[in-house]
């Protein structure tokens, strides 16, 4: 992962409710929610999670499918396993006796790039 989009997935988590959607999203696994769904469990308006979703899509954090008349909304765990190898890519100053945490890998495939 280069800086630059490190610093987008960063910003587009420094919001309260794109934090949370985007957690809620990781914890409910590679099925993903649909935006009602989701938008129920954060109780945000229609627009609002809207505007809050494109903000993670452009970071890459999350992806969209349209089934039908519903969008379902996933979590990205390649972008943020790549996130969370930056972030750590140097802890400890390489000490072979320092071994940061592992990257999530949801049992379900599903999560295209």
């Amino acid at each position: 992962m280069k800086m630059d989009s490190a610093l987008a997935a960063l910003t587009a988590l420094s919001h309260e409710s794109r934090l949370a959607a985007f957690r809620k999203l990781v914890q409910v696994g590679p099925a993903g929610l649909s935006v009602g769904e989701l938008r129920e469990h954060l109780d945000l308006p229609a627009a609002t999670l809207t505007a809050h979703l494109n903000v993670l899509r452009a970071s890459a954090l999350v992806l969209d499918e349209r089934e039908g008349r519903v969008i379902r909304v996933r979590a990205n765990y390649l972008q943020m396993n790549a996130l969370l190898t930056y972030l750590t890519e140097n802890c400890c100053s390489n000490d072979t006796r320092c071994k940061p945490p592992g990257v999530c890998k949801p049992g379900k495939s599903g999560v295209r790039k």
